[in-house]
């Protein structure tokens, strides 16, 4: 599934309209280039789960945990070193614990995460704004829900996804 923004504002309602379908437990992954709106996602993801306080990345300090209605893990492992890193985040244990799960550059960490999550791979597209986003679920959890996926993001669809399911 393939969608398109042309800014930062665009990117936060699409990452809006994919919070509203989340469910305890879901894991998603960040994936793209520097830059490319990965925050900007998590902070239109957070807004539709009702978190009120500013989202930033959490480069520096890996995890960020915010309450909405439901609980909203959001980290950057883009300064992990090593794999074995991602269990000293905690990470089994957030999963377990029936929030939502946001990481971006999560494909980085692939490996080591249940093979059950959706990814969002970020590019950029020809103008300066412009992203092109693409959506892959992997295990049946998201890929249950893509019927739904595709109705939420119709409006910022491309190509054979922006028509009827």
């Amino acid at each position: 599934m393939r969608a398109h923004s042309g800014d930062a504002a665009t990117t936060k309602a699409l990452a809006a309209a994919l919070g509203e379908l989340a469910r305890p437990g879901d894991l998603i992954l960040l994936a793209g280039d520097l830059g490319a709106g990965k925050t900007a996602f998590a902070q239109g993801f957070g807004a539709a789960l009702g978190v009120a306080e500013p989202i930033t990345s959490p480069t520096f300090t890996l995890v960020s945990q915010y309450r909405g209605r439901l609980e909203f893990n959001h980290l950057d492992v883009y300064r992990l070193e090593q794999l074995a890193d991602v269990l000293d985040l905690g990470l089994p244990e957030m999963l377990d614990d029936g929030g939502v799960t946001l990481i971006e550059w999560g494909d980085a960490i692939a490996p080591a995460l249940p093979a059950d999550y959706l990814v969002v791979r970020f590019s950029f597209g020809e103008g300066d704004d412009d992203r092109e986003l693409e959506l892959i679920t992997v295990g049946n959890r998201w890929a249950a829900r893509r019927r739904a996926l595709a109705v939420a993001l119709a409006p910022w669809l491309v190509g054979e996804e922006s028509g009827p399911c």
